[in-house]
């Protein structure tokens, strides 16, 4: 069955998953799921940032770093420390930010 007669015959989003992207754990489907939940965050932080009534400049002020981080992070460039995430949620956002493993 060819990749797209999978994705035709999916009747549930993680079969549509598996055939777009591959079982979890292979490779493919592990860089879709790292790249999704790194477009999460940034909607987050954007979401975020626009309820708090705050611009970027207003935002990296807040949580003592600069406008083009806020904006790198809000356009998709991920590549920050974790401690930079969290002060732009805590400091800047008043957010208390989890992380888990699983």
């Amino acid at each position: 069955m060819t990749k797209q007669e999978k994705i035709k015959k999916a009747k549930s989003y993680d079969e549509l998953l598996d055939a777009e992207y591959g079982v979890i754990g292979s490779k493919e489907r592990d860089e879709f799921e790292f790249n999704a939940t790194l477009f999460m965050i940034s909607e987050m932080l954007k979401d975020s940032r626009v309820k708090a009534n705050l611009t970027q400049q207003q935002l990296a002020e807040r949580s003592g770093t600069n406008i083009n981080v806020i904006s790198q992070l809000e356009n998709g460039n991920y590549d920050i420390p974790l401690s930079t995430l969290y002060q732009i949620f805590n400091n800047g956002l008043g957010k208390h930010v989890n992380l888990s493993f699983s």
